[in-house]
């Protein structure tokens, strides 16, 4: 079974969450057991206000495959940031998350999974731009233009991802061109808190890193 960036099978933490990620890759891990895992993952409990808070960040943790430590970051910068625009930190934050490049592979349907556009980048085989990018963290901007390496068109994660796309759509601050052997993107707008395509409550996350500065 795959797994995620913690080593914990990627079926197990989503229905340990009680959702679907689809950064995780495949669909499916709540069709046969939709509840946690282990003997009493079916039993109700009563959890408590700061748990509650914990499972909303976790969602983002292990959908955009990151480490407490570069998500406290992010909150950092988007808190220091939202202080000089007067905008929503945590909106700042989404956006941000939305624009790295493994992410945005992935939003293409260029890729099945995020783990799978990280390799993808990596490997070298994205460009930005014209240029070659291997750093899945790397923030796209507006205007910048997409494309793969000939390596890319090859790969068996974009050919599978372009047969069997993980999401029906691709956001709408996206313009594709061309054909399956020869993609041109271009981020024409921002992404929007509203594209991410899981169900998250923002406001646990502000409450959770309320302390953070």
């Amino acid at each position: 079974m795959a797994k995620a960036t913690t080593g914990v099978p990627r079926f197990k933490i989503q229905r340990a969450l009680g959702i679907e990620l689809p950064g995780l890759g495949k669909a499916g891990a709540l069709d046969r057991r939709p509840y946690g895992p282990g003997v009493h993952g079916n039993k109700r409990k009563k959890i408590s206000d700061y748990a509650v808070r914990l499972k909303e960040k976790q969602k983002l943790l292990y959908h955009y495959g990151l480490r407490e430590k570069q998500l406290v970051k992010y909150v950092k910068a988007s808190k220091k940031h939202s202080s000089g625009i007067g905008k929503p930190w945590m909106e700042i934050m989404l956006t941000t998350l939305e624009c790295r490049l493994n992410n945005v592979i992935f939003r293409l349907n260029w890729a099945p999974s995020i783990p799978a556009a990280s390799q993808m980048v990596s490997h070298g085989q994205i460009k930005v731009n014209g240029k070659v990018v291997d750093k899945a963290s790397f923030v796209v901007k507006v205007g910048d233009t997409l494309e793969l390496t000939e390596k890319g068109y090859k790969n068996q994660n974009y050919k599978r991802s372009v047969e069997s796309p993980r999401l029906p759509s691709v956001p709408a601050c996206y313009k594709i061109e061309g054909n399956d052997d020869a993609k041109k993107a271009e981020m024409i707008a921002q992404p929007i808190p509203e594209d991410i395509p899981f169900e998250y409550n923002g406001q646990l996350v502000v409450e959770h890193y309320w302390k953070v500065k």
